[in-house]
């Protein structure tokens, strides 16, 4: 997948969770599962496997967006106790994806696929969301500065990390994605002359993260969301 394809498709699926209105841990279980695993295990899965799927031969911006849609609808059926319909998500894929009509059938072929090459592991719990949720809640109980942390700006950095190709290395470690978005949004959201609290040195205590990494991965990550980088 191309850089500029990449930006696209995930922007897609990020959009399309917008407009179904799942809740951030579906929308950031299917980040996951698509762009984490998904699109990273694709050419060692047509190696091994061949690529004699429709699907997947050859894929299609279109293809991705379907699977990127399949991507929710697995996580809707892990975290919703009422899950998203096979039709209500193929109403969306009529509405917004232009290049190729999926009928029904499609859609569950797709997911049949999807678990192929996830060779059938879905689990959610090791994620950047996941863990930044517990982080934020240990931050607010001991530090008054936490509250100035806003989660919903987290996942805005959240899902520019995802979007950006330089950025998206990142989430190989998600305690260390995690623990780098919080402290991206400290400094975001924080005035500067409240900055007295030992948020690195913290978050190195807690997660077991080296100081250098998440100061280093903090850089790249405002350097993206501000455009140049910062030594801050």
């Amino acid at each position: 997948m191309s850089p500029e394809m990449r930006v696209r498709v995930l922007g897609f699926l990020i959009e399309s969770a917008h407009t179904l209105e799942v809740s951030p841990i579906v929308k950031y279980s299917a980040l996951s599962l698509f762009a984490d695993r998904f699109c990273r295990s694709l050419s060692s899965f047509r190696v091994a496997k061949g690529s004699g799927n429709w699907l997947l031969q050859p894929i299609r911006e279109s293809n991705l967006q379907l699977f990127a849609l399949i991507s929710i609808w697995i996580s809707s059926k892990i975290h919703d106790s009422g899950p998203i319909s096979v039709k209500r998500l193929k109403s969306l894929g009529d509405k917004t994806i232009q290049e190729q009509h999926f009928t029904i059938r499609d859609f569950l072929e797709a997911e049949v696929v999807l678990l192929q090459v996830l060779d059938f592991d879905i689990g959610t719990l090791n994620t950047a969301f996941i863990f930044l949720k517990d982080l934020i809640i240990q931050f607010k109980g001991v530090a008054k500065v936490g509250e100035q942390v806003n989660f919903e700006a987290c996942m805005d950095i959240m899902d520019i990390c995802y979007e950006k190709e330089q950025t998206s290395i990142l989430f190989s470690s998600p305690i260390s994605l995690a623990a780098s978005i919080l402290v991206a949004s400290y400094v975001i959201t924080t005035p500067e002359q409240r900055w007295e609290f030992p948020v690195i040195p913290w978050v190195k205590f807690v997660t077991s993260c080296k100081e250098a990494d998440i100061a280093e991965n903090v850089k790249d990550i405002l350097k993206h969301i501000f455009g140049t980088a910062t030594d801050k």
